[in-house]
């Protein structure tokens, strides 16, 4: 019997996180792999879920989502970052950003299109293209001498064909922790002008972003916000990513090609979670600055033991992570086997950073593991003293 995988999925393998996950379980490692918060949000939003549930809100929302959060999500663009959208028809919502990004790709791409992606990239990206029938081509962040990864424009500008239909940009960036900076920005929102490609920004760490960068969405730049699709989620933001409650602001035409592919995976769903969401959004600016500037100190915290134990960290600029280079521990740099031997000798659980990059080019992060700081303080002192004691 012939192999019952799609050829399109060939190459991926089970996710790297299922296999760390559980060797925290079995070790009793303190896991800092996978990047979701363990501990809860804000109690205005848990109490705003529990109270819908209770009342009885727990069938379909509209295949567009709840209109409240329609509004809300309306809201928090025009609040935060000055782009305004009308609610009835640039604004969807999703199940969790990860769908808004399925749904994107999928209702926009056509077999043979190539989507410009920066690397080390969310997995999902890879998948969701080549489910697509489209072909992914990477261009490389790499650590530079000032303390942040970044892009050779050479090398994005020609990565460019005319069989290129979009790029997709993650800014704050998962797994490097960069905020890209305006002028990057302008670079690539320049590109998708003179090649009339469109953008879809995966913005979902747009609040986790600390005391020495900005976060700017692409939409805002001069001329991008019709040809750019933004998605972002509540789980990041409200520490809820089992909920998975995201989406997608664009114009109509983009936000109809997204609702074309994602009507055909869930409907609709989480009908409480979208209401207390849009309470989520509405929090004053204290909640957002009081959010960053507490992973901001979790982020020095683990640094500096990080940083001490010889792990050579890169600094984030947001996000949940940090990716250290481990060659002063481990000489052959082998991230893979680092990682898989970590628990047993220091009782910690990391992520091999090159599994985040194209197959072609995993020897660019071979060298590179990624740790999560989206913990309690606790878990964060106990993972320093670890760290300290295996240095």
């Amino acid at each position: 019997m012939a192999s019952p995988l799609t050829h399109k999925l060939e190459g991926f393998g089970v996710s790297i996180f299922g296999e760390m996950t559980a060797l925290a379980v079995s070790t009793g490692a303190i896991n800092l792999g996978q990047g979701f918060p363990d501990y809860n949000g804000p109690d205005e939003v848990l109490q705003s879920a529990q109270s819908e549930i209770a009342s009885g809100n727990n069938q379909y929302p509209p295949g567009r989502g709840l209109a409240d959060l329609r509004a809300a999500i309306a809201e928090h663009q025009q609040r935060f970052w000055q782009l305004s959208y009308d609610p009835d028809t640039e604004v969807l919502v999703t199940m969790g950003a990860t769908e808004a990004l399925a749904s994107a790709l999928l209702g926009t791409l056509n077999p043979g299109d190539e989507v410009i992606v920066f690397e080390p990239l969310f997995d999902t990206y890879a998948g969701c293209i080549a489910l697509a029938g489209a072909k992914m081509v990477p261009v490389t962040l790499r650590p530079s001498a000032s303390g942040r990864y970044e892009f050779d424009s050479h090398e994005f500008h020609t990565a460019f064909t005319p069989r290129t239909r979009a790029i997709l940009l993650n800014t704050p960036h998962n797994p490097t922790g960069t905020v890209f900076t305006r002028e990057e920005l302008n670079t690539v929102a320049e590109a998708a002008i003179k090649n009339d490609v469109f953008v879809i920004s995966d913005e979902v760490y747009e609040h986790l972003v600390f005391s020495e960068s900005t976060h700017i969405p692409i939409a805002s730049l001069p001329h991008m916000k019709d040809r750019t699709i933004t998605i972002s989620s509540g789980g990041k933001s409200f520490n809820t990513t089992g909920w998975k409650i995201g989406w997608a602001c664009a114009p109509s035409a983009l936000i109809n090609a997204t609702l074309m592919a994602k009507q055909l995976f869930t409907f609709a769903g989480g009908t409480p979670f979208q209401a207390a969401i849009a309470k989520g959004l509405r929090l004053p600016d204290s909640y957002f600055a009081h959010l960053a500037a507490d992973l901001e100190a979790k982020r020095n915290l683990l640094s500096e033991a990080l940083h001490a134990a010889r792990l050579r960290p890169i600094t984030p600029e947001g996000t949940y992570f940090i990716t250290c280079d481990i060659r002063e521990r481990r000489a052959d740099g082998d991230g893979m086997a680092f990682c898989r031997s970590l628990p047993e000798q220091c009782g910690i659980v990391a992520i091999p950073a090159s599994v985040l990059y194209d197959p072609r080019h995993e020897a660019e992060g071979k060298h590179l593991v990624r740790f999560a700081f989206c913990k309690q303080l606790a878990t964060i002192n106990a993972a320093a003293e670890k760290l300290g004691n295996w240095k």
